[in-house]
């Protein structure tokens, strides 16, 4: 029988200097603790999704990572340095871009001012050259000259793709600003089988071309899960469960990922309510 809890070094082609390092990390909102002491390496070049059942914590590792949210106990490390505070305290060493569930769009803006949001705030460029910019962000994500549009005439699946646009957005005049990690929060959620795929090949698109070659992801699709990752991580009950290659995943013995995706409410996972 196969250890339940398989800890490989991943074989990704990636340096040897992990791009993220939690250790310990421990989290509780209220009396619920939702992360028991994580420890969660992220290397340069992986693909890595965070799986589990609802409620138990994912999100708050990607808020985490993204320096949006603090742990209550644990160290943080980006790419070798330990970050003290929030994002806001201090820049990381690398670009980490977050592409939220509900894609957070501004729903008073433009698609173009939506993608070019940072640009307009934080650049010297000129109107014509960030709306050229986001022009080819829209093209890179399928969906030319729709920059005057708002959030409110676009479908769930082109809204994502928006987002996925505003996320790898980055100043030329600063190339250090270009993301070197990527998270997605349930990047399919609510789209139909067809829209997730667009999203899962755009996803992979992202890694292979435009230099965001690490991410993060947060999901329970099936096919999202197979397609865009490389590892696998379980989360329950506050702590990682189980790690190992997506393609391990159908041989496992362990009980709580083979009940995760047989779907069968007999098992390990007891879905309240």
């Amino acid at each position: 029988m196969s250890n339940p809890l398989i800890e490989l070094q991943p074989d990704c082609g990636c340096d040897d200097e992990p791009l993220i390092d939690l250790k310990q990390i421990r989290k509780a909102f209220g009396s619920s603790l939702v992360l028991d002491g994580i420890d969660l390496t992220i290397y340069r070049g992986e693909a890595v999704a965070i799986i589990g059942p609802s409620g138990t914590g994912k999100s708050t590792i990607l808020r985490i990572i993204a320096g949006l949210l603090a742990p209550d106990s644990g160290e943080i490390y980006v790419q070798g340095k330990l970050r003290m505070g929030l994002i806001e305290d201090a820049p990381d060493p690398i670009g980490i871009g977050m592409v939220f569930q509900q894609a957070a769009l501004f729903d008073s803006l433009t698609v173009e001012e939506n993608v070019g949001f940072l640009l307009y705030q934080h650049s010297h460029l000129s109107q014509r050259e960030i709306r050229q910019l986001v022009d080819d962000a829209l093209e890179m994500v399928g969906l030319p000259g729709i920059g005057d549009r708002y959030p409110a005439q676009l479908s769930g699946g082109m809204r994502k793709r928006v987002s996925f646009a505003r996320a790898v957005m980055t100043n030329p005049e600063n190339p250090m600003d270009r993301p070197a990690m990527l998270l997605y929060d349930e990047p399919t959620a609510g789209l139909d089988p067809i829209a997730s795929t667009v999203i899962e090949d755009l996803i992979r698109g992202i890694q292979k071309g435009r230099g965001c070659s690490s991410y993060v992801m947060v999901t329970h699709q099936d096919s999202t899960i197979r397609r865009t990752a490389d590892r696998v991580l379980f989360l329950h009950q506050g702590k990682i469960q189980w790690s190992g290659p997506v393609d391990t995943i159908n041989n496992t013995d362990n009980p709580l990922v083979r009940q995760f995706f047989s779907g069968k409410v007999e098992g390990p996972i007891h879905i309240i309510g």
